[in-house]
């Protein structure tokens, strides 16, 4: 397997079959991986298709298993970005952490996608993490 990521956070690894293997750690991992498997479902429920689709859920061991979004990009334009998670929020989910670094280009769905959904925020219920948490607030800076 390839490794793609190894944070405080979590572990991402790529199988040799192309499946994405994450793990989550440290603090609020638990609340972390519920949220980020909770909205995966309800993205796939609402038929977005430029998300991963959850393939493999270990609640034990805090681990998903997701199709692969394709390689993150290196540059994009904030007008792109924008347009991307304003797409994600007409799915009825905020991503919470609207960043380059959680956008991945699919040459085989011929488009940007999008990652990474452990602090999203499902818009008809409110359901998310609090922003208010101390490690929240360490990670992204918004103190």
């Amino acid at each position: 397997m390839q490794e793609v990521k190894d944070t405080q956070q979590a572990t991402v690894h790529i199988g040799y079959d192309g499946r994405v293997h994450k793990t989550y750690n440290g603090t609020m991992a638990r609340e972390r991986f519920e949220n980020e498997v909770r909205v995966l479902r309800y993205l796939e429920k609402k038929g977005c298709d430029f998300v991963p689709k959850l393939l493999e859920v270990d609640e034990e061991n805090l681990k998903i298993v997701t199709t692969n979004c394709g390689q993150i990009v290196k540059r994009i334009s904030k007008d792109k970005l924008k347009e991307l998670f304003d797409e994600l929020e007409s799915y009825g989910v905020r991503h919470e952490d609207a960043f380059a670094r959680n956008v991945t280009y699919s040459a085989q769905l011929g488009r940007f996608c999008l990652i990474d959904f452990e602090f999203a925020t499902i818009l008809e219920t409110g359901e998310t993490l609090t922003l208010d948490h101390p490690g929240f607030k360490d990670r992204y800076e918004l103190k």
